[in-house]
């Protein structure tokens, strides 16, 4: 991936519905060498696809943060927890006090709410703390 190609990925994450020529515009390259790249990024995997991303308030249920401490020796011991729980969209090893960072997207405050308790009666876990979140503002998930 070269500087132009650099240029077309901002482009397209600032903006993923403008047109080619307005990419062009930006990059300063034509239409065709813009499309072709672009093409060529789809193509090989660079860029995976394009999506709709709503903000919080428009989604229906309820999202929340879980930091987790668990007594394991390694994160990988006790991920299989989260593993089982479909609700859960990411699981991220962090620093600090807390081991686990788990992100939840759940139909209704209840559903959030039985996760949590799942969660907290599992052996390995020592602590959780929620975080409920209640607006969005900057989501640059790709």
């Amino acid at each position: 991936m070269d500087k132009f190609d650099q240029a077309i990925i901002t482009a397209l994450r600032q903006d993923a519905r403008q047109s080619v020529s307005s990419i062009a515009d930006t990059v300063s390259l034509s239409r065709s060498a813009v499309s072709e790249r672009i093409k060529k990024l789809e193509y090989t995997g660079i860029i995976r696809g394009y999506q709709v991303l709503l903000s919080e308030s428009q989604k229906e249920g309820v999202s929340a943060y879980f930091e987790i401490q668990h007594r394991c020796p390694r994160c990988a011991d006790v991920v299989h927890v989260f593993q089982s729980i479909p609700e859960v969209v990411t699981c991220r090893g962090i620093t600090g006090d807390m081991d686990l960072l788990v992100y939840v997207q759940a139909d209704s405050m209840r559903r959030l709410h039985e996760i949590r308790e799942y969660i907290d009666a599992q052996t390995d876990i020592i602590k959780i703390k929620t975080h409920v979140v209640m607006s969005e503002w900057i989501d640059n998930r790709g």
